[in-house]
């Protein structure tokens, strides 16, 4: 019967964990409701400013401002990486991690120093621990984040690299596919260079703007908040794959405790009628005993 205790126990302790993963899943998705709206509703808003950017950028020279130029020789790079400040997301923070410990591989064996700017506590400690320069570390921001904070982030990138401590800045987030993809993606912040879907229609003259007083000064007043629109885009992205992330992998651990509570009940069901037919072959061969 002590078998027979043990299984009841295990069962009892996966459907409690079924009980946790299907609160988490029900979390997750009321809060990747609210983050895909914003994110949808802010998106359209990038896309533009992208296209009205790339299509200033074609009409005036590239040196009109220092964020345009690029640096003949490279040699210090910076990178904005994106991560979750919480686990049980499956695969969502290594994939981020891994896709940045590669780029920073193939950077150092161009002879290029590397360091980072994190945000999300899973980032964080990572790096951390092994050893990486960290510029700055940012946690706990996802859904209080605002345009003020971001502009401060992008003030101090453009200071950077204007002082020449790093000649490009980069930076790394999930870009929210669908709710089974998320995928790694990595963008050049600086130098600016103008999104190539903008210039293709710029070059085939099916865009064009009116600009006052002149296209130069409108330029350089708009890559400061170019910079930061890519930033909190990026937070908005980031979010919500996270949330998907997260909803798709306590789905599964829900159906495995389900497949397992399954698997569990088979044995003792079979542990429990394997003790009965002893008990009864206990009954029937002390009846003979007693005939005899």
């Amino acid at each position: 019967m002590a078998t027979l205790r043990d299984i009841l126990r295990k069962i009892g302790a996966v459907k409690k964990t079924r009980q946790i993963t299907r609160a988490m899943n029900m979390v997750a998705a009321a809060k990747l409701r609210g983050a895909q709206t914003k994110m949808e509703g802010f998106e359209p808003y990038a896309r533009k400013f992208s296209e009205v950017l790339g299509n200033l950028a074609m009409r005036i020279e590239p040196d009109v401002h220092p964020l345009l130029v690029r640096r003949d020789a490279v040699t210090r790079v910076e990178l904005l990486h994106f991560t979750g400040d919480r686990g049980l997301c499956g695969s969502f923070n290594m994939n981020l991690i891994t896709a940045a410990e590669k780029w920073a591989k193939e950077a150092q064996a161009n002879g290029v120093a590397c360091s980072l700017t994190t945000v999300g506590k899973k980032g964080r400690d990572h790096f951390r621990k092994r050893k990486y320069t960290l510029v700055d570390s940012h946690v706990n921001l996802y859904g209080n984040v605002d345009m003020s904070f971001v502009n401060q982030m992008t003030a101090g990138f453009i200071n950077r690299y204007l002082s020449g401590e790093v000649d490009e800045v980069y930076m790394m987030y999930s870009h929210f596919v669908g709710m089974a993809k998320q995928l790694p993606t990595l963008v050049k912040l600086i130098p600016i260079e103008p999104p190539k879907a903008a210039v293709e229609e710029t070059a085939s003259g099916a865009t064009e703007y009116l600009c006052e007083p002149d296209p130069e000064g409108l330029l350089i007043e708009l890559l400061p908040k170019h910079i930061s629109v890519q930033i909190y885009n990026a937070f908005l992205q980031n979010e919500t794959s996270e949330h998907a992330a997260r909803m798709a992998a306590m789905d599964n651990a829900s159906k495995n405790c389900n497949d397992l509570i399954d698997s569990l009940t088979l044995v003792y069901n079979k542990a429990r009628q394997a003790a009965i037919t002893a008990e009864l072959m206990d009954i029937v061969g002390g009846a003979e005993a007693l005939k005899g």
